[in-house]
């Protein structure tokens, strides 16, 4: 583990009230005091001084706070500059720091560190980085969970659970000229079973509530000139899209956020689905069949004041086959018009004019967003932790069948890789480039 003291802006780029540089490693209070020619620092009390550059140049007056190692965020010496916010400022004393003797951070290494020096886990790692880029309220609040060790105290029940079992086969294996009690096998199944179906519920509650963490995506989806940016536009409460009542007037997918109750979400407003007249257009129809399979809720938009036509059945289709195990909203717009549109494959949710209210469809959204956030199961926050979870049931599974057999070194071999799986969810030691490649993707000063 790289001894060297880092440094790095803490907060985010742009113009705002305070701005922090971070330090962590055995010569960061040394900076500081070189930085502010100040000496005496008590640990975790906040001191005005001014920050000088090594030409001894004032460069700001900033609030230093010192974290004397292990108790800190990296269990290291640390120390917080607090300046006025700004690029130019922050970037000067970073510079200071770095000719003081520091070098800068890469991205993660602080969260890195504090992971090495044993102050978080893998699961509270990626809690930290999710945290800061939360889509919603309830999954802020699942992630705070988890950096108090939620997860990590989950998953070391399950792992203490599969080493109790493997260590009855262990023992077995000694004995294995003799058969075994019918009732040791019973047992150790009966153990793995539960564990089986905790592990199940767990996997099924965390995919089931992806959008949670993701943040939610919604395809509006339909023929042309149905009405589906006019629509984008009433959602957003601001005009994104251009309306036309030229047909395919909408050649390419435009995305936005708006935040409905709790959520921050992500609305698709896609491009007209039909047979394409040219190049471009057959582009932008390809492209809304990818944004209906990427979505986790789907809104149908249909024209009430128009026959049901081929197209629209061809919406219908493209739905079955494409939004499997989606929330479908179906929606029958321009209801202020002449009723026309008849089919009796379709039963509406919600009949709405999108030049008019779109409130019912908003409060639609935000109850299917809520109800997801229902369970109170553990959740597995990244598509790392449920590939592990997944490996786990699959070996587990496998070792039902050597158990049938009485093939103990096989079941134990299974139930082995089954604890390596689990472990690689909090504190796997053996693969550092896989710990690189995490850590590489939290932001600098994190």
């Amino acid at each position: 583990m790289d001894t060297d003291t880092i440094s790095a802006i803490a907060t985010a780029n742009g113009i705002g009230s305070i701005s922090i540089i971070r330090l962590s490693g055995d010569k960061a209070l040394d900076i500081a005091k070189q930085l502010s020619s100040k000496d005496n620092y008590s640990p975790r009390y906040a001191t005005l001084t001014n920050i000088y550059n090594k030409d001894k140049l004032l460069l700001d007056e900033a609030i230093v706070i010192y974290f004397k190692g292990p108790h800190s965020f990296t269990a290291e010496d640390v120390v917080e500059i607090q300046c006025h916010g700004g690029f130019i400022v922050a970037q000067s004393i970073l510079k200071a720091t770095v000719d003081a003797g520091a070098r800068l951070a890469t991205a993660g290494e602080f969260s890195k560190r504090a992971f090495f020096n044993g102050r978080i886990d893998l699961s509270e790692a990626e809690a930290i980085a999710q945290l800061i880029e939360a889509k919603s309220e309830d999954a802020a609040k699942i992630l705070a969970l988890q950096m108090k060790g939620s997860l990590k105290d989950y998953i070391e029940n399950i792992r203490d659970g599969i080493i109790h079992v493997l260590a009855y086969s262990e023992v077995s294996i000694d004995y294995a000229e003799e058969d075994l009690p019918q009732n040791l096998i019973e047992q150790m199944k009966e153990q793995l079973e539960a564990l089986k179906k905790s592990l199940n519920s767990t996997l099924l509650a965390s995919k089931a509530r992806e959008g949670l963490m993701q943040g939610f995506r919604v395809a509006i989806v339909g023929k042309p000139n149905v009405g589906k940016s006019s629509l984008l536009n009433a959602l957003l409460n601001f005009n994104r899209a251009i309306v036309s009542d030229i047909a395919g007037t909408t050649r390419d997918t435009i995305e936005e956020q708006v935040k409905i109750g709790t959520h921050l979400i992500r609305i698709v407003d896609t491009a007209g689905i039909r047979e394409a007249k040219d190049e471009i257009e057959k582009i932008g129809i390809e492209r809304s069949l990818e944004a209906i399979q990427q979505s986790d809720i789907v809104v149908a938009l249909f024209d009430d004041s128009r026959v049901c036509d081929e197209e629209d059945e061809q919406i219908l289709s493209l739905i079955k086959s494409n939004a499997e195990n989606k929330k479908v909203i179906y929606v029958k717009n321009k209801i202020d018009l002449a009723t026309r549109f008849l089919n009796e494959k379709i039963s509406f949710d919600l009949k709405v004019n999108s030049k008019d209210n779109v409130d019912a469809l908003i409060g639609m959204l935000k109850n299917i967003m809520d109800i997801t956030n229902t369970s109170d199961e553990v959740m597995l926050i990244s598509q790392r932790q449920i590939c592990a979870v997944e490996n786990t049931l699959s070996n587990i599974e496998e070792s039902f069948f050597a158990l049938d057999d009485q093939e103990l070194e096989i079941f134990s071999f299974h139930l082995n890789e089954a604890v390596k799986e689990m472990a690689s969810i909090t504190r796997p030691f053996e693969n550092d480039e896989m710990l690189d490649k995490m850590f590489g993707s939290f932001c600098l000063g994190k």
